[in-house]
């Protein structure tokens, strides 16, 4: 993969038309990015699409054969735009972006998409169907909405529970002290007409974060004062790293859950 735009589109396309939603996913091109990018295809709601991937790192080798499996079935009028600088924007790899997660990439994309209303999802995560189609019906009339999100196992690939302790909105959750409550960037849709400063943000993790990992917490702190409407229903899905620093305290509030999901590994190996 040479380093640039590279776009997969009708002919004639991109032009001028704005699109109803873009979808920004920033991207190490992993395998995931195929479960992804599908999830994406199979919105309801007749809508026309732009999705903006933006890679951070060298994408390997495979990147290009992986890039056109990923596409396939890109229904029509939608438009798929990769954008690989050549090199990291991160911090965490010598650029100079403070956001370890994606350097400039999520506020870049956000900035060139063509669309008044933008949706977020990172490339090992996915959607139900009906994601973008209920956001869109919630940020009528508001700056932002969101969505919940299923916490899925890292093995199986299968939803362990509903998410309703941290990414749930404005005032509660185990957020509810520190930031005021949280919205997973997997869950959200901002409306840049009347909240441009928020894509700002997502280059700008908080003050004294030693991680540079917060910047979503930023891009929420932007919008929590914001008119905002939650869809009301479990539409991201979300998969756990077990290495994450929250993990022990997921375990104690999934209880169960993550163990009936874990021995799915067993049965599908028998």
């Amino acid at each position: 993969m040479e380093p640039g735009l590279h776009i997969f589109a009708d002919p004639g396309e991109p032009d001028q038309r704005p699109f109803d939603v873009a979808v920004v996913m920033p991207s190490l091109l992993r395998p995931s990015i195929v479960q992804a990018l599908q999830s994406v295809f199979r919105q309801e709601g007749g809508l026309r699409v732009q999705i903006m991937i933006g890679v951070d790192r060298s994408p390997g080798d495979g990147a290009d054969a992986l890039l056109r499996r990923a596409v396939e079935g890109r229904p029509p009028g939608w438009v798929v735009e990769v954008l690989w600088p050549g090199y990291s924007t991160s911090q965490r790899h010598g650029g100079f972006g403070r956001a370890r997660d994606g350097g400039v990439l999520r506020s870049v994309l956000s900035q060139l998409s063509n669309a008044p209303r933008i949706a977020y999802l990172d490339d090992d995560n996915w959607w139900a169907p009906d994601h973008l189609s209920s956001l869109l019906t919630a940020i009528d009339g508001e700056d932002w909405a969101w969505a919940g999100r299923w916490f899925v196992h890292p093995r199986t690939l299968k939803p362990i529970c509903e998410d309703q302790w941290e990414s749930v909105g404005i005032g509660g959750g185990i957020f509810r002290e520190s930031y005021g409550g949280f919205v997973d960037p997997n869950c959200l849709m901002i409306d840049r007409t009347r909240v441009p400063e928020a894509l700002e943000m997502w280059n700008q993790p908080l003050a004294g974060d030693g991680t540079q990992m917060t910047a979503d917490r930023n891009v929420f702190r932007t919008l929590m004062d914001r008119p905002g409407r939650p869809t009301k229903q479990y539409t991201a899905y979300y998969v756990l790293t077990e290495t994450d620093g929250l993990h022990a305290t997921r375990l104690r509030l999934m209880g169960p859950a993550w163990d009936r999901a874990s021995c799915e590994v067993v049965d599908q190996e028998a």
